[in-house]
């Protein structure tokens, strides 16, 4: 099996994080609802919130899970 990679990006004012998944940009999500929906839609069947949240594989840039909105 291949290894799977995502990154969500620093939140952009209004934009809410742009992810890439696979290196491939997928969108940008303002929730983890969102990004999970988002990763379901690239072949990551069955994934949820909690999932997302806590996936070694998802490589966070400009604050965590939690981080949504813009700060500045």
């Amino acid at each position: 099996m291949t290894e799977r990679s995502v990154i969500v990006y620093s939140p952009v004012k209004g934009e809410g994080r742009q992810v890439c998944v696979d290196g491939e940009l997928v969108g940008a999500a303002c929730s983890l609802h969102v990004l999970a929906v988002m990763l379901q839609r690239a072949g990551w069947a069955g994934v949820d919130e909690i999932d997302v949240a806590n996936s070694p594989v998802i490589e966070w840039h400009g604050g965590g899970p939690e981080v949504w909105s813009h700060r500045g």
